[in-house]
């Protein structure tokens, strides 16, 4: 039957015990699901490939040394702790069976359900171009914060070492692909960090003469915000010293440079990826209709047609209302979590469910150093610059954040660096060597630190010694 007709089909109801929910995915849908459903009775598994949550909205701070990574992620098991009827599995999806209800995991073991919901969210799209990856992280996990913590601060310790031992380095120039929130918000931190925060820790540098280029193949910053916010976004950018560039296509990105065009080659010692992104995979696994980025199409009861015992949620789910469709941040995704909660409490009452309803609070972006903007749209309509709308930022995203002590830590710590223009989280971590740094073995110097005309002469003649040494050799 339909769901919105509130007659679903519940086997536990039927067999006499209690139903199953099994949410895969525990991300901002999934624990907000779970917390939903912990006063109901039923029985809730979380499946995630990790054992942590991550607040994603502070990931690009992780990545800039600005927090460290404990500082926005908790354990699952700690917030639905309180739970009783909640377990937690580390485990992850790889088979469903829609038919038998029953999911199959990467371990090989199985589990039946009433209820399912699928929440896995989204990754990195690279428009076909995966191998573009190694050369450019994108930003989804902590994994990749701490991968671009990694390169960014190598770049300037290999630029001290270099410019000890030799009396130069290579440019440092910093590219960042993509001019969304996550764009905007890393080009920001990477200058703010270079000017304000590294200016006293090297002798042989000057960190506030690294360029920092932030490429955007539309028209304009921050398409989704309204055209103003776009406009003082890209002028609070360039105050801070980045460089904009828009309707600039990257063709090629590889160790040490990114390709705009067919002609245009702009060095960089590192280079990051937030240009798009594509639904989960497993979506696709589900063997239900998905849009052409692989997210599942679903009712106005976030169900796949068809399966009212099925969820869909957050960025996996192509959810239209008032014939857009609800973007995949934070808020939609922890409001179709709790919604899902309400939906199942109201079938087992044996009421109609009530169709979903995205309330859209706003959207906010940080720029830098008491500077974002906001386009608020509850308690009040207002479009917010500079920094009002930064402080606005600064409380709603300690207000969202999971956890007493994350709170507390992150907000001491934004305070300690506010007065003191001091970091303790650049640490670095891992390998030593930086794909796009010019003096290790396969990565070619750049010919020139500013951007480079691949059809300039001296290019040209660059190149043609290059292939008659080869041929020499």
């Amino acid at each position: 039957m339909p769901a919105e007709q509130g007659k679903i089909d519940i086997p536990a109801i039927r067999e006499g015990r209690r139903p199953r929910v099994l949410i895969i995915g525990g991300g901002f849908a999934g624990t907000h699901a779970a917390k939903g459903l912990s006063k109901l009775g039923v029985d809730v598994t979380i499946v995630d490939r990790r054992n942590h949550f991550t607040f994603q909205p502070l990931l690009y701070q992780v990545a800039l040394a600005v927090l460290s990574p404990a500082d926005i992620a908790s354990p699952i098991r700690a917030i639905v702790s309180k739970a009783k009827n909640v377990e937690v599995l580390m485990d992850e999806a790889v088979e469903f069976d829609l038919e038998r209800r029953r999911v199959k995991f990467a371990s090989s073991a199985e589990m039946d359900y009433d209820y399912l919901m699928v929440a896995t969210g989204a990754t990195h799209s690279y428009f076909g171009n995966d191998h573009w990856a190694p050369f450019a992280p994108g930003l989804k996990t902590i994994e990749d914060a701490i991968e671009i913590r990694r390169r960014v601060l190598l770049a300037f310790e290999l630029a001290e070492r270099e410019m000890l031992e030799t009396g130069s380095h290579p440019p440092l120039n910093f590219v960042v692909v993509g001019g969304g929130p996550t764009g905007v918000e890393l080009a920001g931190a990477i200058s703010d960090i270079a000017k304000h925060y590294m200016r006293h820790d090297f002798r042989h540098i000057d960190p506030a003469k690294a360029r920092v280029l932030l490429i955007e193949g539309g028209p304009r910053l921050l398409p989704s915000y309204p055209e103003d916010l776009s406009k003082v976004a890209a002028d609070q950018l360039k105050e801070l010293g980045v460089e904009v560039y828009t309707n600039k296509i990257v063709s090629d990105v590889q160790a040490g440079y990114v390709m705009v065009g067919d002609k245009q080659r702009i060095d960089a010692v590192v280079t990051a990826w937030a240009a798009g992104v594509t639904a989960s995979p497993v979506g696709k696994k589900l063997g239900v209709e998905t849009d052409k980025r692989g997210a599942v199409v679903v009712n106005r009861t976030l169900n796949p047609e068809g399966r009212p015992e099925v969820f869909v949620c957050g960025d996996l789910a192509h959810f239209e209302q008032d014939g857009r469709m609800v973007p995949g941040v934070a808020q939609p995704a922890m409001q179709m979590g709790v919604h899902v909660a309400k939906m199942i409490e109201a079938d087992l009452a044996g009421k109609k469910r009530d169709p979903f309803h995205y309330f859209d609070k706003g959207d906010m972006a940080t720029i830098g150093r008491q500077t974002a903007v906001a386009d608020v749209k509850w308690p009040f309509r207002k479009h917010l610059k500079g920094f009002p709308a930064w402080l606005t930022w600064l409380l709603v995203h300690v207000y969202f954040l999971i956890g007493f002590r994350n709170r507390i830590v992150v907000m001491l710590q934004w305070i300690w660096q506010y007065f003191t223009f001091t970091s303790g989280a650049r640490l670095i971590y891992g390998d030593q060597r930086l794909p796009g740094w010019t003096s290790q073995p396969g990565v070619h110097a750049p010919m020139e630190s500013e951007t480079t005309d691949l059809t300039s002469p001296r290019m040209r003649r660059a190149q043609g010694v290059e292939v008659e040494k080869q041929k020499a050799g």
